[in-house]
């Protein structure tokens, strides 16, 4: 269908952030921005290996096909799944990005042809988009994954920027897919394999919204900022400002956190402290150790409560452990890592591990709120644009005491450069002979910080080699940028690898 004139005049927020994300081109592009850009495709790519390698990860492939097929729509969808379950993808100060931003724009580069410039372009519009809508709607019911507004708009801005397509068609395809969108049930997320699906099933929503939409199927343009639109579902104290504000100017690609280890959210910094940890617990038997304390901000205790209602012991769902505060920092303790294979049999059925979990006590400690919130992720920078109407989510969040401890929120940021992400934690271990292990954290590696600005590279180089990937893959991604349609394809072919036969074991 040929788009016409009035559609490309329509008003509305999504018609002016489809405008700006579908003129974008390579040469537009800060080149820090293309750095981690280059980086988080790595690191995703590494997630879908890691995904790929799980047991839950090979059922996935059985229902729905390998995650490099000829179809790309259905590739996308694959590539979404695979990677987002074990809490392996990469997030922004608003949302969990990769899942879409990266997973559906490998599957249209790869199908269509396109050059590394080009690749890398498409995730960085879909990060600047889904973050936008994200950012608008991070005060509501849903944070993280469960957020699936991300995945739409990643999905849908992916796939039209690698087509090439008209604003006009953005504005559809976005309205399509943010019509209808799922309600995440808390329940069956944390308590069942459904989270296995969790970004598979919006990714393909956003499929058939681009395909509705290129067969001239209209949606409303105005469907985030109205009365009756998404945000008035979807957010309590909407922020439909910041789906427009300082484009190319306030990259949110300059926000990302990188995950080096299946765990979160918010509990990253605790399971560093436990890996750190570990060297001095060499010798020391569990039996030998009396407590594990964890201090942390209200979120992590938030999180990490939540989960333990339903990762009581070893017939936890795979999905829900990488959750858990107390699986998770005692798996650390013991092993001094975290990786996938503790998501899987024989680690889920150790009676170690669950005996030192139990010793785990979640502790909130109020100035690593107030730190918390001093970063611009994941809830920061969202409570700092909302002024004095983000008082009534923190109230909601965290009682009249959130508000007393937080204060007037400070102004936000006018260059997400020097963004952070701060979820602080302290891990005390205390042994039965009377001594005390401690270890602090307040940016978790792979975090928002100057740390991860200046070694991002080197991170999810390691991150990819510990998945299986090769040291040849894993050195040319320096050079995504500049790589032509054939050399691109060949490294993707690499990169994601091959399904696992039925026999083998998560690595």
């Amino acid at each position: 269908m040929k788009e016409t004139e009035e559609q490309t005049e329509r008003g509305g927020l999504l018609a002016e952030l489809a405008e700006w994300a579908a003129a974008l081109r390579p040469d537009d592009l800060p080149p820090r921005v293309v750095e981690l850009a280059q980086s988080q495709v790595l690191s995703q790519l590494a997630a879908i290996r890691a995904g790929l390698a799980h047991p839950r990860g090979r059922d996935l492939v059985r229902a729905f096909g390998p995650p490099l097929q000829d179809d790309p729509a259905r590739s996308a969808c694959v590539l979404a799944g695979l990677g987002s379950w074990l809490n392996l993808d990469d997030t922004a100060y608003a949302g969990h990005l990769s899942n879409s931003t990266v997973s559906v724009p490998v599957a249209y580069a790869r199908a269509l042809g396109l050059s590394g410039a080009e690749l890398v372009t498409a995730v960085i519009v879909a990060n600047e988009c889904a973050a936008r809508v994200t950012a608008a709607s991070t005060l509501g019911p849903f944070r993280g994954q469960m957020a699936v507004q991300t995945s739409l708009v990643g999905a849908v801005s992916g796939r039209l920027h690698c087509q090439g397509a008209p604003a006009a068609r953005w504005t559809d395809a976005l309205s399509l897919a943010l019509s209808m969108p799922p309600w995440t049930l808390h329940h069956a997320f944390l308590s069942s394999d459904a989270r296995v699906l969790s970004v598979l099933a919006p990714v393909r929503m956003s499929m058939d919204a681009c395909d509705a939409a290129t067969a001239g199927l209209r949606g409303a343009a105005d469907i985030l900022e109205h009365p009756g639109g998404f945000l008035s579902r979807f957010a309590d104290v909407p922020l439909p400002d910041t789906v427009t504000c300082g484009l190319g100017r306030l990259w949110h690609t300059d926000t990302l956190s990188f995950k080096v280890r299946p765990a979160g959210p918010g509990i990253d910094a605790a399971v560093d402290c436990a890996v750190a940890l570990h060297p001095a617990l060499r010798g020391v038997e569990p039996s030998q150790i009396s407590e594990i304390v964890v201090e942390a901000s209200h979120y992590t205790a938030y999180v990490g409560r939540l989960a333990e209602k339903y990762a009581a012991g070893p017939g936890a769902p795979s999905s829900t452990l990488p959750l858990s505060l107390r699986y998770t920092v005692a798996t650390a303790l013991l092993s001094g890592d975290l990786t996938v294979a503790d998501y899987a049999p024989p680690a889920v059925r150790d009676a170690d591990r669950w005996a030192l979990a139990e010793k785990v006590r979640l502790v909130h400690d109020p100035e690593m709120t107030r730190e918390l919130f001093r970063g611009e992720a994941p809830f920061g920078e969202a409570v700092r644009r909302a002024g004095p109407r983000g008082a009534e989510w923190l109230r909601a969040f965290g009682g009249e005491e959130l508000l007393d401890l937080l204060g007037r929120p400070g102004d936000p940021a006018d260059d997400y450069a020097h963004a952070t992400k701060r979820t602080p934690a302290r891990v005390t271990v205390q042994l039965a002979d009377g001594r005390t292990l401690m270890r602090e954290r307040t940016i978790p590696v792979g975090g928002a910080g100057p740390d991860t600005r200046a070694r991002h590279r080197e991170l999810m180089r390691a991150k990819f080699l510990s998945t299986g990937g090769d040291v040849e893959s894993a050195a040319s991604f320096g050079e995504l940028f500049d790589m032509n349609a054939k050399e691109l394809g060949h490294l993707l072919e690499t990169a994601v690898g091959s399904v696992p036969e039925e026999s083998e074991t998560c690595q």
